[in-house]
Parts: C-alpha cells; structure tokens; sequence
C-alpha cells in the first residue's frame, strides 16, 4: 500500500484502537510481588484476544518456570520475505495514591488536551495499541513474517531473558521492533540508539549492637542514619555528577535534547536547579546517574528518642554505554566499602547488574525505519539516547546477532510522565506510530 492509503486507513481504524487501549488501562496489571494475580491474568487473555482477532491464530501463553507468561505468536508472510519480531509488554507500573494522580489510575480519562491518562496508558499499553492497528492496517497479512512477544513482567523481575535463553530459535529474525520508547517531543520523529544500563545493590550501615538513649549517649556514640546519610552524600560531587572512581563517563554526538524541552517533564520546586555538569543529552544518555531509591530505618511515625543501631538503603546506577556493568558494580561495592564514617561496619550485596545497549548502525532495517518515520511524521527522523534501561535487548542481540534493532514508540517524553502520576499519551502519537511501522514493513517486504 501506498503512504497515503495506509495513513488513510489508519485513520478510518483509531476509534477502534483507541477504544481497545482505554479498555486494556482499566485492568490494573502490576505483576509486582503482594499485588492481585487476576488483573494480570485478566490482561494476559484480553490482550491474547484482541491479537488473535487482529491476525495471530496461534498466539499462546508461552510456558516458564516462573512469573506471568509472555504471549508469543508466529504469522509467516510471503515466501522468501523478511522476518520481523514485535516487542511490547502488557504490564504496568503501581500506581499508589501517594504519587498524586488527579484522576484515577485505572479509568482511562480524555482531558481537554486530548491526552488519553491512565497508569499504562503510555507505558506501554500504547505499545499494545500500536501493534494491533498496525495489524488490522495489513487486514491481519503483513508483507513480511511477523513473531510477536508481549512481556509480562517487564516492570519487575523479568522472566523473559531466561525465555529467550531456553527458546532463542523463536528469536530469529532480520529486524527487531521494540515499541516501548517514544520521541523527546510528541510529533518530532526519532530513533532511539543508545540505552544505558542498570546495576544496584543495598547497602547496610552498622554503628551499635543495640539502639541507646539520644540525650544520654548522644554526641559520643555514632548514630547509623547519620553515618549512612554521609556515606550516601559521598556518592556525588557538589554538582550532582556520580563521583564514584573507577565509573565510566562520555559525552553524546547525536541529536541534543534542549534543556527547555526535559524541563516540560520535570516539575522542579521554586528555587530547585538541575544538577550535573554538560549538556542535557550528556547527562541523560552518556554520563552516569546515582540514586538512593529506597531507605530502610525506623519510620517518623515510630520513631522515639534513641540512636539507630543499623540503616539500609537500595542505590540504582546507571551506567553509560559501551561499559561492562559488572565492572561499573564492582567500582561502586568498592566505594561503598570504604567510605563510611567514624568506622561504621558497612554491608553491600549486589542486586542487579543489566548492561547499556547500543543500536548496530548501519543496516538497512535501521535505514527503512528512519525513512517511514520521516514519512509518517513529516519532518526527518534524528537519532536520541535513553537514560532508561532494556536488558532484554542484550539477550535477543545474543539470541540472534545479526539481526538490526528500531526502538521507537509513542510514550513521548515532554508529557507522558511514564512511571508517575497523571501518565498519558497522545492518540495522534499512537496513529503516527502505526503509520510508522506500517510504512515500515512495507520497505522491507519492497527490498
């Protein structure tokens, strides 16, 4: 089909598509550990129906050992023709009362600037969206073989690495698209090549055997909060930027983000400045970032006048590009080892360490996509980073090395507020999208 047909038609199905998202927001899918098992295997049917509807008549809850099954389907095009896998996930983020939603999470809410709000709504439910109307774009026949794999535990303790590991033959393709992402801006096409990664560990700080009296022993005897406190601020230089030795750092040589366009999506306080040191891009995409994500202690609420014997914090880093994340790990251990004050026993046990991705360049996968998004938007594809991270990507690239990655999506990342409250996303976004990845297919059926 020709652009302006598959742009036509695209349009004739949004309602539709629209009306299938807003249905899948309503299912509160949190596959986190403590939060209700039937909202997830509700969503895990509802979205096998609605993509067996659009084409895939073998999609199948896939077996695995543990967690939520991913759904996976095969559908061959021509002989001869490409094969492309489609990535989203089906779960979602919590959502708890305390992130300050102004509507509520799980009923999908148009305001008047025509945002669809919901938790998922943009991640990546969207993703969910944009597949199926690129789907019923085709009538259920793509001009290429089509795998399809829709995660469901991507925001928690992933299951489908180890899938992939014990099934990597269902992996094999020419090109996979990874619709989790988005545009800096909604309407301004990008691809996104580069991901950093993730490692973190806790951190035990130990003072006394046992709490004592604040006023009695107060002022001699070291408090564990306190001593925590300084070895966390040692993390960073009075910039912000990681002061960890041994960490990898960069700089970005693609497309910049303006500080203009990220302070959109960052509701700092008055008075409150940005911290690092470069560009936006550097910090986001090729610098490493540190953060205390959790603090255990004794609560406000329980507290009483004594001095803490014990605090624990979970750290997240991220790494940049290129580094090997056990390496980035073993350089933070070593920091947190040898930094605590006054003598403090400290405890570090590793968690996580996913590594940074970076898109092959080159091909002509990754050539097709920039030329359907500068169709599909009008105005020419540039290349961004991400600060998030997608271990997966290593595993499938390990799965199937010769295969080209286009990681794009509608969560754009001015508005969408992914992960927090009041998330959204932009139908004219998602229809964008599937025009993308439509025009998409059609190059590389045509090559």
């Amino acid at each position: 089909m020709p652009a302006s047909e598959i742009q036509e038609k695209v349009r004739a199905l949004m309602p539709g598509v629209i009306a299938n998202l807003e249905e899948l927001i309503a299912i509160p899918s949190v596959a986190f550990p403590g939060y209700p098992e039937e909202p997830m295997h509700r969503m895990a049917e509802r979205t096998l129906e609605l993509f067996r509807e659009a084409g895939f008549a073998d999609a199948h809850l896939a077996e695995v050992p543990h967690g939520y099954p991913p759904i996976y389907a095969e559908l061959p095009g021509p002989e001869g023709s490409p094969v492309v896998v489609l990535y989203a996930h089906y779960d979602v983020q919590p959502a708890p009362e305390s992130q300050g939603w102004s509507t509520d999470p799980w009923t999908p809410t148009r305001k008047e600037d025509g945002r669809v709000y919901g938790r998922g709504a943009a991640d990546d439910k969207s993703g969910l969206a944009t597949h199926l109307g690129m789907m019923r774009a085709f009538d259920g026949k793509p001009p290429v073989t089509i795998r399809l794999i829709l995660e469901g535990m991507e925001e928690t303790e992933s299951n489908l690495e180890e899938f992939v590991e014990a099934h990597p033959d269902l992996f094999q393709c020419d090109l996979f698209v990874v619709c989790d992402m988005g545009n800096l801006v909604a309407g301004e096409p990008v691809l996104t090549t580069a991901l950093r990664g993730d490692v973190s560990c806790t951190v035990t700080v130990r003072t006394l055997d046992h709490p004592l009296h604040s006023g009695v022993f107060g002022g001699a005897a070291p408090d564990a909060m306190m001593a925590l406190a300084r070895l966390l601020s040692t993390l960073v230089d009075d910039a912000g930027d990681v002061a960890v030795a041994g960490v990898t750092t960069g700089t970005w040589e693609g497309a910049e983000q303006s500080e203009e366009s990220f302070l959109e999506g960052v509701p700092l306080l008055d008075g409150v400045s940005l911290i690092g040191t470069g560009t936006v891009s550097d910090r986001l995409w090729a610098k490493p970032s540190i953060n205390a994500i959790g603090i255990d202690t004794t609560s406000i609420a329980g507290s009483s006048n004594v001095i803490l014997p014990q605090a624990s914090a979970k750290i997240s880093m991220r790494i940049v590009p290129g580094t090997d994340p056990e390496a980035e790990l073993d350089a933070l251990v070593a920091h947190l080892e040898s930094h605590a004050p006054w003598g403090a026993q400290v405890e570090v046990k590793r968690v996580k360490a996913a590594p940074a991705f970076l898109v092959p360049s080159g091909g002509a996968g990754v050539s097709a996509a920039r030329e359907a998004m500068s169709e599909a938007f009008g105005s020419e594809a540039s290349e961004v980073g991400s600060g998030g991270s997608i271990p997966l990507l290593q595993t499938l690239h390990e799965a199937c090395p010769a295969a080209e990655f286009v990681l794009w999506g509608p969560e754009d990342m001015d508005k969408a507020r992914i992960h927090a409250s009041d998330e959204s996303v932009d139908p004219a976004e998602i229809e964008r999208m599937i025009v993308a990845q439509a025009l998409l297919l059609e190059k590389l059926a045509s090559r």
